[in-house]
């Protein structure tokens, strides 16, 4: 066990017990017992000392115990709308994983963009992309790596070994491959946990609802521009490979489409039930117009995925189904209970009267609303490099929303490019799991990684402050 994690170990509840019984009043009498909570879970969230989502249990303990909620209150949390939300996706995903859908698009994609050196990149950057909108990042990652190998192994063999340009080709498709799925899931709500901490939150506490296709119109253009920046800035800026030809990587692409043969049955089953899935998404405004009793919610429509996954059967006879129980041993229940854990932070947050003291505060100051949502942006951004996204997201995401109702603007206005800030983290290998996994390839260095890294966080920053001020005003 690492130092950092014995010490926050016991530091995690020491400090709470200290905050707990300190003489005076750090916020309130009511907000100091939150606060500790807070405190605790950020040290063992930081540290890593237990599961980040052993951590995001605490509040179903702690908080009952001081007094803060009922439990049957804060249990409610982690049976929240958004965990169903996020239940199915997964559901969903594990479908296209389970009968290799995912790899067939990516390999299909990765076919049609060409096969000169610069369109094999973009082709894995839009492949990964593609498939992170629908499947976690790692998952993705996981999937377009060996693919990637594949292909630099043919530059490593081949007569002139592995040159200058043949190096920067595969620092282009690995930092390319990770930073894709970072950006990738941003473009959906089920792309990344943030982004459904958000909507949690949003419904629970503010009674305010962001449909699936209203996320995209502002995710998904912007999904597409920071991997477009981040393709330039790789391949024609930090990575150039001029004059490298090769043309064996097609050679690679029809193999491994070889090897998963046609399209079987079950993917096409999974292809339909996935298509209709995203369609119901994506128009359930107008189906609710047009049948004004229905009440459709995103929440609703991903569970009609998961039953159908399960309940429909592929062939009766044989009792052969797509996804099986037993199968949802590989699902990342963690980070449903994680979501519980943020959104019963938010409630003790809000409920003990330190969001309202946030929102007092700051309309009493005298600060630029541009300056406070920009210094937010780039605390969030860079804090994330360091710690859990979700967790940070589950623990910041109430505060800022106090500081836009202090600064009277539309919680959304903040909320929004705050927590997209969180999943633009490119600079440090611990910062993301795709990050990690393409640096344990070995074709990346930590300060090749950072260089760029730095590049594309700081456009990052600047981007999504022209998401404040232009583009939220306009959709929100």
């Amino acid at each position: 066990m690492r130092l950092s994690k014995k010490v926050g170990l016991i530091a995690g509840p020491i400090v709470f017990l200290i905050l707990s019984n300190l003489p005076f009043d750090i916020v309130s009498q009511k907000g100091d017992p939150v606060v500790a909570v807070a405190v605790w879970m950020l040290i063992w969230w930081i540290t890593e000392a237990v599961s980040i989502s052993v951590t995001a249990l605490l509040p179903l303990l702690l908080f009952p115990l001081l007094k803060i909620l009922p439990i049957a209150e804060v249990g409610a949390n982690y049976g929240s709308p958004i965990v169903f939300l996020f239940f199915g996706g997964f559901v969903m995903a594990l479908a296209l994983e389970k009968v290799n859908l995912h790899k067939r698009i990516a390999l299909n994609i990765i076919r049609l963009t060409g096969t000169t050196p610069n369109k094999v990149i973009l082709g894995f950057m839009i492949a990964t992309a593609s498939l992170s909108m629908w499947i976690s990042n790692t998952a993705s990652t996981v999937v377009m790596l060996p693919i990637a190998l594949s292909v630099i192994n043919l530059l490593v063999d081949d007569e002139d070994g592995f040159t200058k340009n043949d190096q920067n080709f595969a620092l282009s498709v690995m930092l390319g491959i990770a930073f894709s799925a970072n950006a990738g899931g941003i473009a959906t709500v089920i792309g990344t946990p943030p982004n459904s901490i958000l909507i949690g939150l949003l419904e629970n506490e503010y009674n305010t609802q962001i449909s699936f296709l209203k996320w995209m119109t502002l995710g998904l253009p912007f999904s597409i521009v920071m991997i477009g920046i981040s393709y330039l800035v790789l391949v024609k800026w930090m990575f150039p490979n001029r004059d490298l030809k090769f043309n064996a990587s097609k050679d690679v692409i029809h193999a491994e489409l070889k090897k998963l043969g046609s399209t079987s049955g079950k993917e096409k089953m999974v292809l339909v039930i996935f298509g209709v899935t995203v369609f119901l998404w994506i128009f359930r405004t107008l189906i609710n117009n047009l049948f004004p009793g229905l009440g459709l919610t995103d929440t609703m429509i991903s569970i009609f995925a998961a039953i159908t996954l399960f309940a429909v059967p592929y062939n009766l006879k044989k009792r052969d189904f797509i996804i099986l129980w037993k199968d949802t041993s590989q699902l990342a229940w963690g980070i449903l209970i994680l979501f519980g854990g943020g959104l019963a932070l938010a409630k003790g947050m809000s409920s003990s009267g330190i969001v309202d003291m946030v929102a007092t505060a700051i309309a009493s100051s005298d600060i630029s609303i541009l300056l406070t949502a920009s210094l937010l942006i780039l605390l969030m951004l860079f804090m994330t490099e360091l710690m859990s996204n979700v967790a940070l997201v589950a623990v910041l995401a109430p505060v800022v929303a106090g500081i836009a109702i202090g600064l009277e603007v539309p919680i959304l206005y903040l909320l929004i490019p705050v927590t997209i800030a969180s999943s633009c983290a490119f600079m440090l290998p611990m910062a993301t799991p795709p990050n990690a996994i393409v640096f344990a390839s070995g074709y990346v260095k930590v300060p090749q990684m950072a260089k760029v890294g730095i590049i594309l966080n700081l456009i990052s920053v600047a981007l999504l402050i022209l998401v404040f001020q232009f583009v939220i005003p306009l959709l929100f």
